[in-house]
């Protein structure tokens, strides 16, 4: 067994090479490590978490030696960028699995993340940030939980930034949330006007639409036509000038399938018709 000074001068002298660090210390000692008085040696050893998490046959053992406990404590206590960026990106990987999504959203994950997304300027750690949302708004059963914590007001926060790559995640959360919502209220599982909506992200789309690069357009439309096709939105889209929109992507947009849904969003809704006779 390693002292605990060994496995502090392994992790800090085998910075790059994680696995390496992993066989020789183990994770129990790793996770411990997180809770070092040393600045320094956390950062490490949030590091080879993070890569740790980002293997599926990782993250369940991660979970059960209390990894997901040690990650939400730092990112509520650390004042350091570099962890909360690291931390960020562990449990982006951990919120891939769906159990580990039930676990993160009720110790309260979803209004940490919001909390470093509202006091970070650093765009690493809000990639990270918007990428755990983003992963978190593909699971239909926490999207209530989600917006109550501040989750979708943070993703459309850290927009100003401006950043490429947090666009593009905030914008994969987006989709991930509208399309989920929008199968449990076709399979009439839900009823209602779109949560989305209430926190103003159709507002933000119409006011944003021709600022996204390509790539993330396409998932802003795949977002915007799933919000389409719930008719309880019908009014705020019209309000918005959302037809002219639905109209441009069923003609314009790269994606088949959006293009598909803005057809079937405009032909199926009476009182878009009404909008485009």
């Amino acid at each position: 067994m390693h002292k605990s000074g060994n496995l502090k001068e392994t992790l800090a002298s085998q910075r790059g090479t994680i696995s390496k660090i992993f066989e020789e210390v183990g994770l129990p000692n790793v996770l411990a490590l997180l809770k070092s008085e040393e600045l320094e040696v956390q950062i490490h050893a949030v590091k080879v978490v993070a890569n740790l998490a980002a293997e599926d046959i990782n993250q369940e053992k991660i979970v059960e030696e209390g990894g997901l406990d040690a990650l939400l404590s730092l990112l509520e206590t650390s004042e350091n960028t570099t962890i909360h960026r690291a931390t960020a990106g562990a449990i982006a990987n951990l919120a891939m699995n769906v159990s580990n999504q039930a676990l993160i959203m009720n110790k309260g994950g979803a209004r940490l993340l919001a909390n470093i997304a509202s006091k970070t300027d650093d765009p690493q750690t809000m990639r990270m940030v918007a990428g755990a949302i983003a992963n978190l708004c593909g699971n239909e059963k926490w999207h209530a939980m989600l917006k109550q914590d501040g989750g979708i007001k943070a993703l459309l926060g850290m927009f100003q930034t401006g950043h490429t790559d947090v666009i593009a995640q905030i914008a994969r959360g987006l989709a991930n949330f509208a399309k989920c919502e929008s199968r449990v209220i076709s399979q009439g599982h839900k009823k209602g006007r779109s949560l989305l909506i209430e926190d103003g992200v159709l507002s933000w789309i119409m006011a944003n639409s021709t600022m996204f690069p390509p790539s993330t357009r396409r998932h802003i439309e795949l977002a915007f036509c799933h919000l389409a096709q719930n008719v309880e939105n019908s009014r705020d889209i019209i309000i918005t000038g959302g037809i002219k929109e639905l109209l441009r992507i069923s003609k314009e947009s790269s994606r088949d399938d959006a293009r598909n849904l803005a057809k079937k969003a405009l032909n199926s809704n009476p009182a878009f018709l009404k909008e485009i006779q």
